[in-house]
């Protein structure tokens, strides 16, 4: 009988714990959320209205197995320790659990990992807490909030335009992508002009005429400049300036996708990814160990059992006048503090190290992630910064210098911060230095740009929207419902993304706005607080929002279907292009009426012979349009593969190879073609 049960969220992260713990434990995965609200009830949403926004919960789709194996091993134990993921998520799983699996209150302990380290698991065992209420009414609200506003736009926008859904976060992100789209299709650029004075050993550039600041707007106003000054230019003023270049703060989840996107080029969501498996556990040759801190934060604090023997490790490698301060940060509105910062779990884990353990990417992230937060708790870079005033004819021009004099945190953080130096010649006051090389440029001001996903996160950090556990999904949101495409790493709305935003603004736009979503995130901050009651928050919020849908299902004018142009082979009436569950179809424009739907030419691209038969391997569909590869000779050979078939051999096994995720693998063994 097992007296000790820990339930976490995922099976990866049970079996490094189970190590720690010992015989004496057992631990399991609940794979995640085991319930969700159900599609049933009013408009489906799972939530009785009238009934103070009860919300009924159903297993979840493929959970029904996992919760009847989990309540046989709570009944099989004495103790069960709740230990999903240390958030509002997690703790709402973490109270699911209990009601689901019918723990009594003195069967159950939550405990919070932090971090996946023997020492940190064993503490956080030994010191348990109790599930926080309060969080759970948050999270919960949250999930209602978004189900609401889901499902009624979502129909909506379904019903009237053809698009395919609508978010409370999500919704907002569209809008401050097509509201930038539209402010580049109005700029109306300025031109302007610059002058350059071109020296054997350094360029200066005009920028002022007797202390007043110079605008050049044409080319003429070049002119009457180039007309005035001579070839020799005197130096008025030398001025040094000592500068200390900061370092930034270690890691929050915002920051680290930023930074993950600029620097290593990766989405969101797989920085998550590969996040959540260092967080989890790697098998590093000796222990199988979390070699982060958990990775959805918006602290910047970082504890004392990692500070101290991080500044003794910066002194025993650099020095001691390489040892910086801890940063406080100004912006404490909206930080969940109990989490620390994104950090390595041990500062002698240096990455190269333990770069033969690790995927490129996992070592990519992993180098990024302890080099910031070495970088944080390292002294300020100093570099010398000289200012050179160039007086000719009252026109002044200046050149700038810089050198590094103290490499502070760049000693670490170099790779990811670019700080090269500009080398100046000597300059004495007063010395006359001569050029003929005079020349005039002409420029446009140019639009803002586009939003990046690394700016687009900044942006809704800043404002207010969403938490750090919804930056990757509502990327990824708005890209696969079609609402942008993403042009030179940028994102650009789709004609179906501006309509699905005015249609929003026409009818919704004091919900649907940055304001109100940002003061919704603050009310659920206040529920997780104690501070409001959640039902009240969610029944002020229906009152507003339910009429103003029932307005827009009256007043929203319905979209007419495009017309193919060719008519209808059963009623004559023109042939349209509709959109249904698995994409567009051509069906009568007649309907009901007519119910002719125009059947899809298959086009079959061979792939290559069928390994089994004497048939060709073809691409496939299925319903909900994913790809496959199955014989042409179907049912007769049953041959199918998600992945692509290669006609070429596995040189272990013989049997054929298979491209996935770009990479080429056996379809049976474990070989993996190398790339070049």
């Amino acid at each position: 009988m097992s007296k000790h049960l820990v339930i976490v969220e995922s099976p990866s992260k049970s079996r490094t714990i189970e190590k720690y713990l010992g015989k004496d434990y057992k631990v399991v995965s609940s794979k995640g959320h085991i319930r969700d609200l159900a599609t049933s009830g009013k408009f489906g949403l799972g939530v009785d209205m009238e009934d103070g926004f009860k919300p009924n919960y159903v297993p979840i789709s493929g959970k029904k197995k996992i919760i009847t194996e989990l309540k046989k091993e709570v009944k099989d134990s004495d103790i069960v320790y709740l230990a999903s993921d240390p958030d509002r998520e997690g703790e709402a799983i973490a109270w699911h659990l209990k009601d689901a699996l019918g723990i009594k209150d003195n069967q159950y302990q939550r405990v919070l990992f932090h971090e996946i380290t023997h020492d940190k698991v064993i503490d956080a065992i030994n010191h348990p807490t109790r599930i926080d209420d309060n969080l759970v009414r948050s999270q919960e609200t949250r999930r209602i909030l978004d189900r609401i506003i889901g499902f009624r736009l979502s129909k909506l926008l379904q019903s009237k335009i053809g698009a395919k859904s609508a978010g409370r976060v999500q919704s907002v992100a569209l809008k401050l992508i097509v509201d930038r789209e539209r402010e580049i299709e109005s700029f109306q650029p300025e031109e302007y002009w610059t002058i350059t004075s071109k020296f054997e050993e350094f360029d200066a550039n005009l920028f002022q005429y007797k202390e007043e600041d110079i605008k050049l707007e044409t080319e003429a106003d070049c002119d009457k400049v180039l007309d005035s000054i001579t070839s020799d230019y005197k130096v008025e003023s030398i001025s040094e300036k000592q500068k200390n270049k900061k370092s930034k703060f270690p890691f929050i989840t915002s920051t680290l996708q930023q930074e993950a996107s600029t620097k290593l080029g990766f989405s969101a969501k797989k920085t998550m990814s590969i996040a959540q498996k260092l967080y989890e556990g790697i098998d590093i040759g000796s222990e199988t160990v979390g070699l982060i801190t958990y990775m959805r934060t918006d602290s910047i604090r970082l504890s004392d059992d990692f500070t101290k023997p991080a500044y003794q490790y910066i002194i025993e490698n650099f020095g001691k006048e390489y040892t910086g301060y801890i940063k406080k940060s100004k912006k404490t509105e909206n930080v969940q503090d109990a989490h620390e910062a994104i950090r390595p779990t041990s500062i002698l884990r240096e990455p190269l190290k333990i770069k033969q353990y690790l995927s490129n990417d996992e070592f990519k992230l992993y180098s990024l992630i302890y080099k910031r937060t070495l970088a944080s708790l390292m002294a300020d870079a100093k570099v010398n910064q000289t200012t050179i005033i160039l007086d000719n004819n009252d026109y002044k021009f200046k050149t700038t210098g810089q050198v590094l004099i103290f490499d502070g945190y760049l000693k670490v953080y170099a790779d990811y911060e670019s700080s090269e130096d500009t080398i100046l010649p000597e300059f004495k006051e007063g010395e006359m230095k001569s050029t003929d090389r005079v020349e005039k440029e002409q420029h446009f001001t140019k639009p803002p740009a586009r939003y990046s996903e690394a700016k687009l996160i900044k942006e809704m950090e800043e404002l207010g929207i969403g938490r750090p556990s919804t930056y990757a999904k509502t990327m990824d949101t708005i890209k696969e419902r079609g609402y942008v495409v993403l042009e030179d790493k940028k994102f650009k709305p789709t004609d179906v993304g501006v309509e699905t935003t005015d249609k929003l603004q026409e009818f919704f736009s004091d919900l649907i706005n940055v304001e109100y979503t940002r003061d919704m995130e603050d009310d659920l901050d206040k529920i997780a607080d104690g501070k409001l009651i959640w039902n009240k928050v969610l029944d002020e919020f229906y009152k507003l929002f339910e009429p103003r849908v029932t307005n827009a299902f009256s007043d929203m004018e319905k979209k007419a279907p495009v017309e193919t142009g060719d008519k209808c082979p059963e009623c004559g009436n023109p042939l349209v292009i509709r959109k249904g569950r698995y994409g567009e179809f051509v069906a009568c424009s007649n309907y009901p009426e007519c119910k002719y739907i125009k059947k899809e030419e298959k086009q079959e691209v061979e792939i290559m012979d069928c390994p089994l038969c004497d048939g060709k391997i073809i691409e496939r569909k299925t319903k909900r349009g994913k790809i496959f590869y199955g014989c042409n000779h179907y049912p007769k050979c049953k041959f199918a593969s998600w992945d692509k078939p290669l006609e070429e051999k596995c040189p272990d096994c013989g049997k054929f190879l298979v491209e996935k995720n770009g990479k080429i693998k056996c379809s049976e063994c474990d070989y993996q073609k190398e790339e070049k």
